[in-house]
Order: C-alpha cells, then structure tokens, then sequence
C-alpha cells in the first residue's frame, strides 16, 4: 500500500477521509498496538471487550503513524493531534474496515493465495509450502499465529508490493470463522490438512468439525483447486464438481514413494510423486507427520502450477517442534503451542522413532473436547505406553487423566515451574524429552 494515496485507502476500507488527504504515498502496514508503531504504519483502533484502541490513535500519530483507522467517536481528537500530513481515517467498525483493505489490497496485488486450514499441522504445511515457493516466487505468510479474523488481514496488509503468492493460515473456533476469512483473502487454491477431535466444547462432533473446516471448498471460486486428504470420508460430501481437488498421502495423488534419512543430520531425501510425475526433494526434517504436511505443501504447490525441487529448509514457526539440546545430554522437542488428540500422537510417535537412551513425555493438558476429555487424556496415556515411552509427566490438574493410561513411571507435576524442576532431577545424558500441551497449560515456561 505505501505508493496508493489516502484516498484509495479510505475507499478500500469503506472509510470517511478525516484528515491527511495530502499525505504523500501510503502505509507501509497496519499494527493494532500503539507500542509497536513505526513511520509509516497505519493504526487501527479496534474495540476490545477491556479496552477502546482509538483512543490510543493521538499517542500512535506523535510516533509516527502514516495514519490511524478509528471509529467516529475519536475521529475528531485524533485530526486535532495530527501533523498535516497525518492521516485520519473513520468508519463505525474498524475491524470490518481493515478487513475490507486488506481484500483490496490483495486484488490490487494480483497475486495468488493459498488458504490452509486444519485441525493440527497447519502451521508447519503453511512453512512448509512457503519453502517450497520461494525460490520460483515472491511468497509471503502469516507470522507466527496471526490466521484469525485479525491476524489474517494485518498479514495480508504486511505483504509487500510485487508479491505474487500469500501463503496464509486460516484458524478456526467456530462454525463461520474459515467463511469469514475466505471472504477477505479469496483464495485460488484451498488446503484442509486434516479433520480431528479439536473445538468439541464448541462444535460438539467431528463432523461439525470437518463441516466447519470445509467452509473453505464451499467458498471457493469456481476453478479453484482444493487440496485434501486421501480418503478422508468426512470431507465427501462438501467436495465440489467445479474445483479441481487433490489428494494427498497413502492412496492420494500425491504419495510419498520412498524416504531415505540422511547419514548427518535430521533431514533426508524424499522421492515423491505428484499426479504421475516424480519428484524429489532434500529435506531437512524427517518427523512423519512434518512428511505427510508436505504431501499436502506440495499438492498445493501443484496447483499453482510450481513443480518444487532441490533443499527444502523452512523457518519453522515458534515452539513447534523446534530441538533443544540442553547442557548435560538431554534433547528436548519443544512442541508446546499447541495440542488436540491428533497432534499429541503424531508427537507421541516421533519421540517413540527418535534415537534415544531414554524417551520422556512432558505433557499438559489438550483443551477445549468437552466431555469427552477425560477419555482423550487416558488413550494419549495409553499410546505412550503402548509406543514404549519411559517416563510421563503430567503437568496441571486437567492433565493427570494421561496417568490412567499409561502403565510406566510416571510422575504428576501442578505448575510448569514444578515440572522444570522434577526435569532437571530424572533427566539423565542421553535422553530424549518431548514438551506438549495446549496453550492453556502454559508450557514454554518449562524451558524458560
């Protein structure tokens, strides 16, 4: 946006140009926090439940701000601290607004967009696909977890001019919520990672779950190409005659035909084929699940025409997967963002391929699947065992129910702080330890 003028920013976002109307090229970006600001930014001031960001737009303009987005109430005190080239932009829902330009400014863009969703590993198929673009192409993603009805446009409005894909996570709580962002991105090719028990206090059922997630091929435009798994039934009946769909991982379109681990190092060399034709690609990571999420990269690679080639080496985001080695010996898999029951056994089963002397779980709780929890809990506890892992730590109390499944030793910790602690006394050289569980249990503190 920053070579469009004001007026072509306030029409994109359906907004009333208050002031700044001579204010020389565009915005850079936008920012919803008035700490973060740099020239050039554009602040939006949404309405939050504890606090009102308008009134933080004077404060933002002092620092720099190309120009604020506020709804009419502070309008008028922000045109009054403005500089004359500050921009003062108003509309009654700035949310909806910054939603609006971030649609325009990808249409102005010109580019193509992947959207990705899933029930987990949709942040890594996001890196992984990225990787796999970026030498053909002029690719940006979502940071980190900005793939909400928020994050999702301030990463659009972060995409630089010429980019010619946006490769972007789209997150799901609820039914409606990947409609929503459909509407503002409009993606040309759509990628459902995979349907599993995750949002049952809210959805209920997995197939409300799968219903939710295929929000994302109902919306998409006639022509489009949808990436999904192979023989995934719960998705049958939202597939569509007018989008070409891809298949991907055992009996799928794109199958993955042969995986030899690397001598040094973590990676190794995938042969794939996509639609009857080979390709091959040096990876480096070799966790399972990381291989069937880029089946799933590659297929949406596929349908934008990119045939991918050669090292594929992404940054993967915070705190999902990243390997540790702590002093003394010990390895530890920091994959604490996130947790459902899917993800806890994909993690489950690589700790349990994972060269060690001994493998540890240190795992709280997955949330949000209702009343079904406690059982969840105790199959997780029984996979561990059954995958032979040594030693389990539970941490929290929603997160004891691992122990009822699990027939090793094992041990019960009440804060994250307590659990780094109960580590540092049974871990021993050679040891491999896996860090899990929802976001609510906190537990990036266990290796602060």
């Amino acid at each position: 946006m920053r070579d469009l003028p004001a007026a072509w920013i306030a029409a994109a976002a359906g907004a009333e140009l208050v002031a700044g109307g001579a204010a020389p090229g565009g915005a850079h970006r936008a920012v919803i926090d008035s700490r973060v600001v740099r020239p050039g930014d554009l602040f939006v001031g949404l309405t939050g439940k504890c606090s009102d960001g308008g009134a933080h737009a004077p404060e933002a303009l002092v620092d720099g701000a190309w120009g604020v987005l506020v709804t009419p109430d502070h309008a008028g005190r922000a045109a009054a601290s403005a500089s004359p080239t500050g921009v003062v932009l108003s509309a009654p829902d700035p949310l909806a607004a910054m939603q609006s330009l971030a649609r325009a400014w990808r249409r102005e863009l010109g580019c193509r967009v992947v959207g990705i969703t899933g029930s987990t590993g949709k942040t890594s198929t996001k890196d992984i696909l990225a990787a796999l673009l970026t030498p053909e192409l002029r690719a940006h993603r979502n940071r980190e977890n900005l793939n909400t009805e928020i994050g999702l446009p301030l990463t659009m409005l972060e995409a630089p001019p010429r980019t010619e894909v946006l490769v972007l996570e789209m997150a799901m709580r609820g039914e409606g919520q990947i409609a929503e962002l459909v509407a503002i991105a409009e993606p040309d090719v759509g990628v459902i990672v995979n349907v599993g028990p995750v949002h049952l206090e809210l959805l209920g059922t997995v197939e409300r779950v799968a219903a939710a997630k295929a929000e994302l091929i109902r919306d998409l435009r006639v022509g489009a190409s949808c990436v999904i798994p192979a023989r995934e039934r719960l998705l049958d009946s939202h597939l569509r005659d007018d989008i070409d769909s891809i298949t991907f991982g055992p009996g799928g379109e794109v199958m993955l035909l042969s995986f030899e681990r690397s001598v040094v190092g973590a990676g190794g060399v995938a042969e794939i084929e996509v639609r009857g034709r080979r390709v091959e690609l040096e990876l480096s990571y070799s966790e399972a699940y990381n291989l069937l999420n880029t089946l799933a990269a590659v297929g949406a690679a596929h349908a934008l025409g990119i045939r991918p080639s050669g090292r594929v080496e992404p940054r993967f985001s915070a705190l999902r997967g990243k390997v540790v080695e702590l002093p003394g010996g010990v390895t530890v898999v920091n994959d604490c963002y996130n947790a459902n029951p899917m993800s806890m056994r994909a993690a489950l089963n690589s700790l349990s391929d994972a060269p060690a002397r001994r493998r540890l779980a240190l795992l709280g709780e997955m949330a949000e699947l209702g009343a079904g929890s406690g059982e969840f809990h105790r199959e997780i506890g029984a996979q561990a065992s059954a995958l032979g892992i040594d030693v389990l730590v539970t941490v929290g109390e929603r997160a004891i129910g691992y122990i009822d499944g699990f027939d090793g030793e094992s041990y019960s910790a009440a804060t994250p702080e307590e659990a780094a602690g109960l580590l540092e006394e049974i871990a021993i050289p050679g040891d491999r330890v896996l860090v899990k569980g929802s976001r609510s249990a906190g537990l990036e503190r266990v290796l602060a």
